[in-house]
C-alpha cells in the first residue's frame, strides 16, 4: 500500500462487515476472525443437501448450495443486513468471486453454463442503487469463469417485502411475478439461478418455474445463507 493510501485508510478506515472492526491491510470486506467463525454449510460438497431436499416435489434443480447458515443475530445477519441497506455492494462481489472458486470445479456447478441472478423490480433497484443478488453473481461468474445475465429474468411487478410473512404468504407474494425476455437464448443450458437469502425458497420457485418451462434448461441455484424454518 502507498503513503496516499495509508492516508486513505487513515482517514477513512476499512472495516469489517461482520463485526465493524478495523481491517488490517491483507484483509478485504471481512476479518480473519470472522471469516473463520463464520457458519459455512459446504453444501456444494453434498448434492442431497438441506437446502437442495427443500425443493424437492416443488420445482425440478439440479443441485443447490449457499455459503452460509443464517440464524438471526449471527454475524451473517449483519454481512447480509450491510450489502442490503448500508450500501457495501462490494460484499456480494467479494463473496461471489470467493465461493466461485469451490464451485468452478464441483459437479453439477462445473457445467454451469449461464448465471441468472433474481432480479429486483425496478422501482426497488433505483431507490436502493443495485441489486446484491447481482453483484453476488457478478463475483461468481468472475471465478467460475461463466457469463452473467442480470436482464434474461425480470419481475412483472413489485412485491411487498418478504420479513415476517410465512411460507404461504411468501408463496403467494411472489407468485407469477417473474417472466423471462427471450426464451430461445436460455434452450437447452445449464443455468445457475442466485439469490442472497433462502429462507422459504418462495422467490427462487416462482424463478425456476418459469425457467424450467423452457425446452433442455438444467437449473442450479446458489445463494450467500440458507436458513431453515
Amino acid at each position: 500500500m502507498n503513503p496516499i493510501d495509508d492516508l486513505i485508510s487513515l482517514i477513512f478506515p476499512k472495516i469489517c462487515a461482520c463485526c465493524g472492526n478495523s481491517l488490517w491491510k491483507h484483509e478485504k470486506v471481512i476479518c480473519t476472525f470472522c471469516d473463520f467463525h463464520l457458519p459455512k454449510t459446504n453444501f456444494h460438497l453434498e448434492p442431497e443437501n438441506p437446502l437442495t431436499r427443500s425443493f424437492w416435489g416443488r420445482v425440478p434443480i439440479d443441485s443447490g448450495t449457499a455459503i452460509y447458515y443464517f440464524n438471526k443475530g449471527n454475524r451473517v445477519q449483519q454481512l447480509i443486513h450491510q450489502l442490503k441497506y448500508k450500501g457495501r455492494r462490494e460484499i456480494g462481489i467479494f463473496l461471489g468471486e470467493k465461493y466461485g472458486y469451490s464451485l468452478k470445479n464441483t459437479p453439477p456447478f462445473n457445467t454451469v453454463e449461464l448465471i441468472l441472478p433474481v432480479p429486483l423490480h425496478k422501482k426497488k433497484r433505483m431507490q436502493r442503487g443495485y441489486n446484491q443478488s447481482e453483484e453476488f453473481a457478478s463475483g461468481l461468474g468472475r471465478t467460475m469463469n461463466v457469463p452473467v445475465d442480470p436482464y434474461a429474468l425480470y419481475r412483472c411487478k413489485a412485491t411487498e417485502t418478504q420479513t415476517r410473512k410465512s411460507r404461504f404468504k411468501r408463496w403467494q407474494n411472489v407468485a407469477e411475478m417473474f417472466a423471462v425476455r427471450d426464451p430461445t437464448v436460455l434452450v437447452g443450458r445449464h443455468l445457475l439461478v442466485v439469490d442472497d437469502v433462502i429462507t422459504t425458497g418462495a422467490t427462487l420457485e416462482a424463478c425456476i418455474q418459469v425457467l424450467s418451462s423452457i425446452p433442455g434448461t438444467r437449473i442450479s441455484i446458489a445463494a450467500i445463507a440458507f436458513t431453515s424454518l
